[in-house]
């Protein structure tokens, strides 16, 4: 029974107004309409750490509640799904070695709205959560990515938020001790206000070993046990923050809402969780776990009991704190970084104590650090947190962890434009060294390389040499995992649902073109505000494209983020931006290659279809083209390609693989000879099999599709003749550097790489210059 001395918020018998007066001083961001919801189920008002509560759980961070019901329309099943998206992270099956099954977990999450207020800390953190969504299914953490996209960097705002975020992964995934392998970024108009930061992160587990964010079917009564940090004041709201449009005025109030990393004592906690997984594993004992992040520790443990059909009475005196008398809200609700929390049987507690307090010192890592008792698991329905001796809330726990849905009004984007055909005559050197230097194209060496991407030494194909990144992570197997990144958001501008698709199929060719085989997918669903049909309709096309995709290729999603409200206070949303991971595994990690030229003498391939029309394309921004229809994707042809590629690498004959994407065709020859400059390599390229498309749409277009190095031309050939799939040998490798087009016809041009490499490396140079806050 709630006592009538708890501070409350009132809402029965008061009109909106008074309603949203009172919500906005205690700080919540839950509509009018919701909080006359929440009293009218209770029969009574809230207490203050239940509207803090709610404002989490309810939130559109938490509860999906604009979202939910379009999700559903992705492919999730599969026989590669080991788990597909019903927990904190999905899972991928690698393959069998020395009678174990092993699998991949996968998650995807975002840090937009903490990155543009607090970059470093916003990024940092990002990668901290997104690492412990893996660690909870029992898995061994082997890698992580980011996606991201930021203003441009003429903006000294906009530079200062990139430098920021950079600085805050490197920061934390160095300090942690995992590569980062995989990663894009696009600079856009569209992110002046709103930067995102998506992440991923990629763990190893025996499917044997699976451990569940639910508590066990038995285990009423069983603890629940609180591991990381002391709980502070950071991160107080942080949930609600991520659900709400960013206002200029409440910057420096939103910084309050962003969480402090410290990666040092994430390291311990990593290495302790491992022990304890070994000790589970050996003695077979039944746990839940689950990481602390929105809603922190109230919105963990509702989650990880109401997952297994459980209530939960937690006291807050037994939360270990940073300073005495924390308000009641804070505890429960702020999303302190570095936190876990495990339903254990009371037999095992003691042990679990002991490894993290005793045999790794948790206390002596950081002031207040430790593994403590804060609840039990009930059988009764509800949720209740104690304070002082008093209930501060008591919920039905479904009622709360159930959120609450809306049908949002949405319009459906009409696409920009028609289909336009230009054909261009003149030379291409200068262009192509304009594209080269265009900011969706250029080397992104100056941010990539504050990464540690061969830490921990089962790294195979790092950052910058391949479309993917490749890891061998069991030790002494041949098995190997692939992870490619897609989406544009020059796409998304133009199309949102066919951006959708693209990003599908572009993840897919980057795993390709190492010589993965595509297993799984994971999105991150970046959009403007829904509550604006317009945007919303952005999204719901977006669903819809990366949907259609996936089923076409026949490759499901195992998990997912969706970020909404990425939008700042005078109506800016950003450009639809659906952001696809893909993880890829090998039987056999030897087959894997890069994409740089190996040799002299091999002959080079074009293994796709040239289309008509150069909407999107970075060329199209450079001669000044805007809008036009992007083409549509040839799903049978794109699977017949991929067919060919796959049947080449298991038979040797692939010693280069790119996936065509930003600037095209021509790029990707020069970003082949760039990888092998100190070999000297370059390229003669004639016949290009225009079939009826301009030279410099042939050139320059994004149609997808790859440029392959083979070892046998006559062997590949007839692979692709099996498969009804158009190939066109478009020239050989080189001992000279330079990329020779059309040679010994009159249109011949020879293009120095020196001089196109020095174009390509120029823009990012400077990245770390003239930062401004």
């Amino acid at each position: 029974m709630i006592a009538a001395s708890v501070s409350s918020l009132n809402v029965l018998g008061l009109d909106d107004v008074a309603i949203a007066q009172a919500a906005r001083r205690a700080g919540i961001a839950l509509k009018t309409a919701e909080l006359r919801a929440i009293a009218e189920r209770l029969g009574r008002d809230l207490t203050l750490v239940e509207a803090h509560a709610f404002d989490a759980q309810w939130s559109e961070h938490c509860s999906y509640k604009s979202s939910r019901a379009y999700l559903s329309r992705l492919p999730t099943e599969g026989p590669s799904v080991m788990l597909g998206p019903k927990e904190d992270a999905g899972i991928v099956r690698l393959g069998e070695w020395n009678g174990e099954t092993y699998g991949i977990v996968v998650a995807h999450e975002s840090h937009n709205h903490p990155s543009q207020v607090v970059p470093f800390e916003g990024a940092a953190t990002g990668i901290g959560g997104i690492v412990r969504d893996v660690l909870c299914m029992g898995a061994r953490v082997i890698a992580v990515a980011d996606p991201l996209r930021f203003g441009p960097l003429d903006d000294p705002h906009c530079r200062y938020v990139a430098q920021g975020v950079v600085d805050g992964i490197a920061a934390y995934g160095n300090a942690i001790g995992v590569p980062n392998i995989a990663g894009d970024v696009y600079f856009h108009d569209g992110f002046r206000d709103n930067c995102l930061v998506n992440v991923l992160a990629l763990g190893l587990v025996k499917e044997r070993e699976i451990i569940h964010s639910a508590a066990p079917p038995e285990s009423e009564g069983w603890d629940i046990v609180l591991v990381g940090k002391a709980t502070d004041r950071s991160g107080f709201g942080g949930a609600a923050f991520s659900s709400l449009v960013l206002d200029e005025e409440d910057a420096e109030a939103n910084k309050g809402a962003v969480q402090v990393p410290d990666p040092f004592l994430k390291n311990v906690i990593m290495r302790a969780t491992y022990r304890a997984f070994d000790v589970i594993v050996a003695e077979n004992i039944s746990v839940g776990f689950k990481d602390l992040g929105a809603g922190g520790i109230m919105g963990c443990t509702a989650e990880l009991v109401a997952s297994g059909g459980f209530g939960a009475t937690l006291d807050l005196d037994r939360c270990p704190t940073s300073q005495p008398d924390l308000p009641a809200a804070v505890i429960a609700v702020g999303e302190t970084q570095e936190r876990l929390a495990w339903v254990v049987p009371p037999h095992f507690t003691s042990r679990l104590l002991a490894i993290y307090n005793d045999e790794f010192s948790l206390p002596e890592i950081a002031r207040g650090a430790q593994a403590a008792i804060v609840g039990r698991v009930e059988r009764s329905p509800d949720y209740v947190l104690r304070r002082h001796g008093a209930e501060v809330m008591r919920v039905p726990i479904d009622f709360l962890t159930s959120g609450i849905r809306y049908e949002r009004a949405c319009v459906a984007p009409i696409p920009i434009g028609t289909t336009q055909h230009h054909d261009f005559s003149g030379r291409h050197a200068e262009l192509l060294a304009r594209v080269l230097a265009h900011r969706d194209v250029c080397s992104r060496r100056p941010i990539y390389e504050r990464y540690d991407s061969v830490v921990r030494g089962a790294t195979s194909i790092p950052c910058g040499y391949a479309d993917a990144g490749v890891l061998v992570p069991v030790p002494g197997a041949p098995l190997g995992v692939a992870l490619g990144l897609g989406g544009n958001p020059r796409y998304g501008a133009l199309d949102p649902r066919l951006a959708g698709e693209y990003a599908v199929c572009e993840a897919i060719r980057n795993v390709a073109a190492v010589g993965g085989v595509p297993a799984g997918l994971t999105d991150c669903l970046n959009f403007g505000n829904p509550e604006d049909p317009r945007q919303f309709g952005e999204f719901v096309a977006a669903v819809d494209g990366i949907a259609q995709a996936a089923r076409e290729l026949g490759v499901p999603f195992v998990s997912g983020n969706v970020s909404l409200y990425n939008q700042s206070a005078t109506g800016n949303g950003v450009p639809a931006s659906p952001i696809v991971g893909c993880v890829g595994t090998f039987a056999d990690v030897s087959i894997a290659v890069t994409s740089a030229f190996k040799r002299a003498g091999s002959t080079i391939f074009f293994l796709g279809r040239h289309s008509n029309g150069i909407a999107g394309r970075v060329v199209a921004e450079l001669l000044g083209y805007e809008g036009g229809a992007m083409p549509v994707i040839d799903y049978e042809a794109l699977r017949r390609e991929l067919g060919v590629l796959r049947q080449a690498f298991d038979r040797g004959l692939v010693l280069a693989a790119h996936d065509i994407s930003d600037g095209g065709l021509l790029v990707a020859l020069a970003e082949m000879c760039f990888g092998s400059r100190l070999q000297g390599l370059g390229v003669e390229i004639g016949a290009i099999g225009l079939n009826g498309t301009g030279h410099r749409e042939a050139l320059f277009g994004e149609p997808g599709g790859f440029v392959v190095e083979v070892t046998e031309p006559v062997e590949f050939r007839r692979l692709a003749s099996a498969l009804a799939c158009p190939v066109v040998s478009i020239g050989t490798t080189t001992q000279d550097s330079a990329i020779a087009l059309f040679p010994r016809t009159p249109a011949e041009e020879r293009l120095d790489l020196a001089a196109l490499h020095a174009a390509w490396s120029a823009p990012l140079q400077d990245f770390y210059a003239g930062a401004a806050s």
